[in-house]
C-alpha cells in the first residue's frame, strides 16, 4: 500500500468533470476524462476524490469507467464520502457504502469521509453513530483511512477533533479569498487541524473558478509578479504551500486545466512569503467585489424541483458585480442566459421549497438571492 500522504500534493477532484451537455450534470464526457486520468497518472499523481452525489450521482460510475477498470488498484488512491442528507436510518449507511463499492468497482476505499459536517449534519452523524460505523469499515479493510470534510466554525471543528481523535485527516475549504473571511474562516479552521495534528486535504482552492477568472485589476497584480504563471496556479500553490496540507483537490473540467495544474505541481515549489502576501492582497480586493459567496459545488441543483441552475446564475451575477454593477445597473451576459433556460428553470421559477438551502455548505440565502437576480433579469 501507498503511504498515508500522497507523494505529490495535487488531487483530481471529480465533481466538475467535462460535460457533453452543459445543462445536464450527469452527462460526463467519459472519453475526455479518460485522457485526463491518463495524464494525471503519467505525471506521478495518484489521489482521486469523488462523492455519492457528485455529477447528479454519476461521478462514482465515471470513476469505474475512467480509472478503476483501466488501471491496477495499487496504482492510485481513491476517496469518497457519506453525506448526511441521504441517510435516514443506520441501514442506509451500509446500503450507500455497498452501492459505492459496486459503482466504483474499487473493492476498498483508500480514504473515506463523513461528508460536509456542519452543526445540523453533525446531529445526524452522531445520532446514526457514523463515526464508529466508519471505524468498523476500517477494521474490516474496506476503508484504509478515516476522515471528514467540514463546513462550519473553528470552534465546532475543535469540538469534533477533541471528541473524535480517531479521525485521521480533515478536509477543509481553504483559499486565499477565504483565508481571513468571516463566513469560511479558512485560516482559523486550518490552525485547529494543525493543533490536533491532523493532515488537511483542501477543497475549493480556486473557489469554484472564482480565483481563475479575476477582475482585470486583480489579475494584473499576478501578471506583473510572474507573467509565466497562470492565474489559477496562484490559488492552488497558495494552499499547497501550507505545511500541514497533504493534498489540494482541483475540480478539473478540461485537458487544458489538467495540463496547467500538473505542469507546476509535478515538481512543486512553495510560494515565498512575498508571494503569499500578494495572494492575500488580491483576496482582500476581490472580497470587496464579490456579491454572493457561491463556490459552484452544485449540491443545491440535484434536488431542485424547478431544475434551476443556481450556481450558474450566481456566477453570472458575481461576474457582473466585478464590473461595477451599481454604476452600470444590471447588464447580464446574454450569450450565457439562454443556455441556462435550455434544460432548466428561470430564477423567477423558484418556489422557495428550501431544499437548496438545506444542503448548501456555504449557508447562502439562495431563495432571496434568486429573487434578487430574477428582479434584475426577468
Amino acid at each position: 500500500m501507498m503511504d498515508f500522504k500522497p507523494k505529490k500534493k495535487l488531487g483530481f477532484g471529480l465533481m466538475r468533470m467535462p460535460l457533453l451537455n452543459p445543462s445536464d450534470e450527469a452527462s460526463v464526457d467519459v472519453e475526455q476524462v479518460c485522457k485526463m486520468v491518463d495524464m494525471f497518472l503519467e505525471r506521478g499523481f495518484t489521489y482521486f476524490d469523488t462523492a455519492w452525489m457528485y455529477h447528479d450521482f454519476n461521478s462514482e460510475n465515471v470513476v469505474k469507467a475512467a480509472l478503476v477498470d483501466r488501471y491496477p488498484r495499487n496504482s492510485f488512491t481513491l476517496a469518497t464520502k457519506l453525506h448526511g442528507e441521504y441517510i435516514k436510518t443506520k441501514e442506509d449507511r451500509n446500503r450507500i457504502f455497498n452501492e459505492q463499492l459496486r459503482k466504483t468497482g474499487a473493492s476498498f476505499f483508500d480514504y473515506y469521509l463523513i461528508h460536509g459536517i456542519d452543526e445540523e449534519l453533525l446531529e445526524i452523524y452522531e445520532k446514526l453513530d457514523c463515526f464508529n460505523w466508519l471505524l468498523e469499515k476500517k477494521r474490516a479493510g474496506l476503508v484504509k483511512h478515516a476522515g471528514f470534510s467540514f463546513h462550519d466554525t473553528p470552534e465546532l471543528l475543535d469540538e469534533i477533533l477533541t471528541k473524535h481523535p480517531e479521525m485521521e485527516f480533515v478536509q477543509l475549504m481553504i483559499n486565499y479569498l477565504d483565508w481571513n473571511s468571516e463566513w469560511v474562516q479558512s485560516r482559523a479552521c486550518y490552525e485547529v487541524a494543525v493543533k490536533h495534528g491532523k493532515p488537511v486535504t483542501v477543497m475549493e482552492p480556486v473557489r469554484g473558478g472564482t480565483l481563475a477568472n479575476l477582475p482585470q485589476d486583480i489579475e494584473m497584480l499576478f501578471k506583473e509578479k510572474d507573467p509565466a504563471m497562470s492565474i489559477p496556479s496562484w490559488a492552488i500553490r497558495f494552499v499547497a504551500s501550507l505545511d500541514n496540507v497533504m493534498v489540494v483537490l482541483s475540480g478539473m473540467s478540461s485537458i487544458a486545466q489538467m495540463e496547467d495544474n500538473t505542469s507546476y505541481m509535478e515538481n512543486f515549489k512553495a510560494l515565498s512569503e512575498d508571494e503569499k502576501k500578494l495572494c492575500l492582497k488580491a483576496g482582500e480586493k476581490l472580497i470587496s467585489k464579490l456579491a454572493i459567496p457561491c463556490t459552484g459545488c452544485s449540491y443545491c441543483t440535484s434536488g431542485c424541483p424547478m431544475k434551476i441552475s443556481i450556481p450558474k446564475y450566481f456566477k453570472m451575477y458575481n461576474e457582473n458585480t466585478f464590473d461595477d454593477l451599481e454604476e452600470k445597473e444590471w447588464s447580464v451576459k446574454y450569450e450565457d442566459y439562454p443556455q441556462l433556460l435550455e434544460n432548466g428553470g428561470k430564477a423567477a421559477d423558484c418556489i422557495a421549497c428550501g431544499q437548496c438551502e438545506g444542503v448548501c455548505p456555504q449557508h447562502i440565502t439562495i431563495i432571496e438571492n434568486l429573487k434578487m437576480i430574477a428582479r434584475h433579469i426577468e
